[in-house]
């Protein structure tokens, strides 16, 4: 298969009703290879038309997949898992291409598509209601869970197919279609990895490309019934104003500033490799980064001075070369980042290291890592999502004051300590506001447990089973079969139980 030949044969496609088509609309987006500056592909700007018949087709699509049962469906889902641990390798090319992300990186991720997809394989299959105890002899008392319908998952750039899967898992294995609108730079890999969901009902999953109207049809329509969304907060908002007029459900991810709190305790040198890993991971555009580093003063200049080492051990270069750090996703992130650390700089942080495009790239997206010190715990760098290759470090004089500086963010998607204290270990897991703590273990992800934020960061939860009941509605049920007549509570009302009889007694 020739790489090139694929992505001319995917430019411009949509994948609708089980197959690639051609899609009518004339206008396009071009997408950029991150580390060569090449253009390799073009996506389509999908047509209100084209948006609508997806729609139609999701609709009835559904149909089709709730006709098989529970384990029927649940044995279709594993073998999609199969097919994409086949063939992770091709869709991590894909991914590298488009994203920039070191090859590995991108292997993983289409890895950890699989696993979601065979846990909710099983979930699904199981959690279909409960029984509960009855309040009326003979009857029969108890809950069904319901899909919501069609699932419209609007997606980032970061992390194109498994922030997918988790949502698309799910609602595929609560009943429901699937409608994906992908990032503009990141569309060529979705459309690609379509290709794994060939043996399901035709229509079930989707793919419509475009840019912002595309997305907006989507979540107006008042023929899809749940949106779920990953990207930035003004974006977030409004798709909630949108869809608060019909209250059709939402699941937001919205951003993350993650604070990483080292402790005179902690292993340095593991800290720190641990610290380079979860501030530059995906060249730092990931949600869950390490954004805000406060470290002990008893220990600050010494975690520096291995977390510079660290940082300078790094390559950078073209992801699908032997690299850890590939480039930034696009021209406009690089810029954005820069003109952040140009402002960090005037604020008065240092650079311990990095901040500069390296020297020996001159095509692509690059960036060095940065260890910034001397930084202010009210500068914009830490309190904001920077989503860029920067650990900025924040000194502080105990463990009280870390707590103070983690929770002042408007953000609460994760939070790293690193102490081999049971005191501050429990403290900041019953203490700090967010969603997930990592200790002395970032940035780890576990199919079984919910992934999702407080404050800012958005609403409810992907993974685990709280991922499932996003998509979801519970119906209750309640049966007679003998259809009695229920004469202590029915009309008409005993006299006995009047308001003038009571007060008599």
């Amino acid at each position: 298969m020739s790489f090139q030949h694929e992505f001319d044969r995917l430019s411009g496609t949509l994948f609708v009703d089980g197959q690639y088509v051609k899609s009518k609309s004339t206008e396009q987006f071009s997408v950029i290879d991150p580390a060569t500056e090449d253009r390799i592909a073009e996506i389509a700007n999908a047509s209100e038309n084209e948006v609508d018949d997806v729609i139609d087709i999701a609709n009835s699509a559904r149909k089709a997949w709730l006709a098989f049962d529970p384990r029927t469906r649940s044995t279709m889902l594993h073998e999609v898992a199969a097919r994409i641990r086949r063939d992770k390798a091709i869709y991590g090319y894909f991914m590298t291409r488009e994203e920039g992300k070191p090859f590995k990186e991108s292997v993983d991720e289409t890895s950890w598509c699989a696993t979601a997809i065979d846990y909710y394989a099983e979930l699904g299959r199981h959690d279909a209601g409960r029984v509960a105890g009855t309040t009326v002899p003979g009857q029969l008392h108890y809950s069904i869970k319901e899909p919501l319908g069609t699932v419209v998952i609007i997606l980032p750039f970061n992390f194109p197919l498994v922030l997918m899967c988790w949502e698309l898992a799910a609602a595929l294995a609560a009943g429901n279609s699937v409608i994906v609108k992908p990032h503009e730079q990141t569309s060529i890999t979705t459309l690609k990895f379509m290709e794994v969901f060939t043996d399901l009902p035709k229509g079930l999953v989707q793919v419509v490309t475009g840019g912002p109207r595309v997305a907006q049809q989507l979540v107006r329509s008042r023929k899809t019934h749940c949106i779920a969304y990953t990207g930035t907060v003004p974006i977030a908002q409004e798709i909630m104003k949108v869809c608060a007029e019909s209250f059709k459900p939402v699941l937001i991810e919205a951003s993350g500033n993650d604070p990483f709190i080292v402790m005179p305790s902690a292993p340095l040198d593991i800290a720190a490799r641990a610290g380079a890993f979860a501030a530059y991971l995906n060249c730092g555009q990931v949600c869950t980064s390490a954004e805000r580093f406060y470290v002990h003063q008893d220990i600050h200049d010494e975690f520096v001075e291995r977390l510079v080492i660290e940082a300078k051990k790094l390559r950078i270069g073209n992801g699908l070369d032997a690299v850890d750090i590939g480039p930034m996703a696009t021209s406009r992130q690089r810029d954005r980042f820069e003109a952040l650390l140009s402002r960090a700089r005037s604020e008065g942080a240092r650079f311990a290291t990095g901040g500069n495009r390296p020297t020996g790239l001159n095509h692509g997206w690059f960036i060095e890592p940065s260890v910034l010190t001397n930084v202010s715990p009210d500068s914009e760098i830490l309190n904001g999502e920077s989503f860029g290759p920067v650990a900025p470090i924040c000194k502080i004089a105990n463990f009280e004051e870390a707590l103070v500086l983690a929770n002042r963010s408007d953000f609460g998607l994760g939070a790293t300590l690193y102490s081999r204290d049971m005191r501050e270990i429990m403290r900041a897991v019953n203490e700090i506001e967010a969603g997930m703590v990592w200790v002395n273990t970032p940035v780890l992800d576990n199919d079984a447990l919910p992934f999702g934020g407080r404050k800012m960061s958005g609403v409810g939860r992907q993974l685990g089973p709280e991922g499932l009941a996003q998509f979801q509605s519970s119906k209750w049920v309640m049966i007679d079969p003998e259809a009695k007549s229920q004469d202590f509570w029915w009309f008409p009302y005993p006299e006995a139980e009047t308001y003038k009889t009571t007060k008599q007694l």
